[in-house]
């Protein structure tokens, strides 16, 4: 019989050394790999089937991006079971290398769209509670569901704050002495999303709380708090550059049907995969910024996606009747 380490055994706040004292080391082995020179790489990757037509034009693509990141992109397409990690369809560098770049483009265009919704529901929190409660609303435990969550985003902020440079955040602490801290216009403009979603996700249920997600038009506040959750879990896989054409997302979205405004009407897709939150993204921009380029840019991005991948991000065969995207 085996035992893993608890939690306790391990030092405090050593993730890594938690997790190697939890794993089970009964079949453990020793990792005797060592690392390949670019020509080796290429030498191995058509051993295992994969066609390079420019051995010069690959060897430039592996000195500049790592054989283990592009491991991620032919993954898909060999047999991960055999040790020998074998093609089993034909594939070449080449379209690894445009289904690479493909990614890139479609993570650097969500990125840029999670900047805009970030924005717009920090402006929302801040101004609907502000009037509500006051200028240090973030400061009032009654607010909150649960008083440990809060001390903890609470001071997670105070921290932030500190090791700001923003000049409003300097001045403040310069100029004022009470209250003791910034106003929320200011205090929450250094908090980064994943902030932001379990705060907002903490707050009480309340009249204020929904406002926010009628002003999206969401019906409930339980759906902008997932959705906030799901937009922080994919912009952190965006400003990671962690490959998101075919991951499965962990966090996935509710799909709401009573929406204000029109949303998706096949409700049988997969959630756990990247069309789904291209969806509330889409939703949200129609009503936060009308005049958006993110639907044009993916449009013209999807007509270029190589090597029929659009099933691996859960597209739908029909998703271009959508209203949603064809407006």
């Amino acid at each position: 019989m085996t035992r893993h380490a608890s939690h306790k055994n391990c030092a405090p706040g050593r993730v890594l050394e938690f997790y190697l004292c939890s794993v089970n080391t009964v079949n453990r082995m020793k990792y005797s790999k060592t690392p390949l020179t670019f020509a080796e790489q290429i030498s191995s990757l058509k051993k295992r089937g994969l066609f390079v037509a420019d051995e010069n034009k690959a060897l430039h693509y592996l000195s500049n991006i790592s054989f283990y990141r592009l491991r991620a992109f032919t993954y898909p397409f060999q047999d991960n079971q055999n040790p020998s990690h074998p093609f089993i369809k034909k594939v070449s560098f080449e379209e690894v290398i445009a289904l690479y770049v493909f990614d890139r483009r479609l993570r650097l265009l969500i990125f840029n769209a999670l900047e805009k919704i970030e924005i717009s529901l920090r402006t929302k929190i801040i101004y609907h509670y502000s009037h509500e409660f006051g200028n240090q609303f973030y400061e009032n435990q009654e607010l909150f569901r649960n008083c440990e969550r809060f001390r903890t985003d609470h001071q997670k902020l105070l921290v932030e704050m500190k090791r700001s440079s923003e000049d409003f955040i300097r001045h403040y602490y310069k100029k004022y002495t009470t209250p003791l801290h910034p106003p929320a216009w200011m205090s929450l403009e250094v908090a980064s999303m994943g902030w932001l979603s379990q705060f907002y996700k903490n707050l009480k249920r309340s009249d204020t709380k929904r406002k926010i997600a009628l002003d999206i038009g969401l019906p409930k506040e339980d759906f902008l708090e997932n959705w906030m959750h799901v937009f922080t879990n994919l912009r952190n896989n965006c400003a990671h550059h962690s490959r998101i054409w075919n991951r499965r997302f962990v966090v996935e979205p509710m799909l709401p049907k009573n929406t204000t405004y029109q949303f998706i009407t096949n409700r049988r897709i997969h959630t756990n995969k990247l069309y789904a939150a291209l969806c509330c993204i889409q939703y949200i921009n129609n009503q936060i910024s009308p005049e958006s380029s993110f639907r044009k840019y993916l449009l013209q991005l999807m007509n270029s996606c190589p090597m029929n991948q659009q099933i691996e991000m859960g597209f739908p065969e029909n998703w271009l009747t959508e209203k949603l995207w064809n407006e």
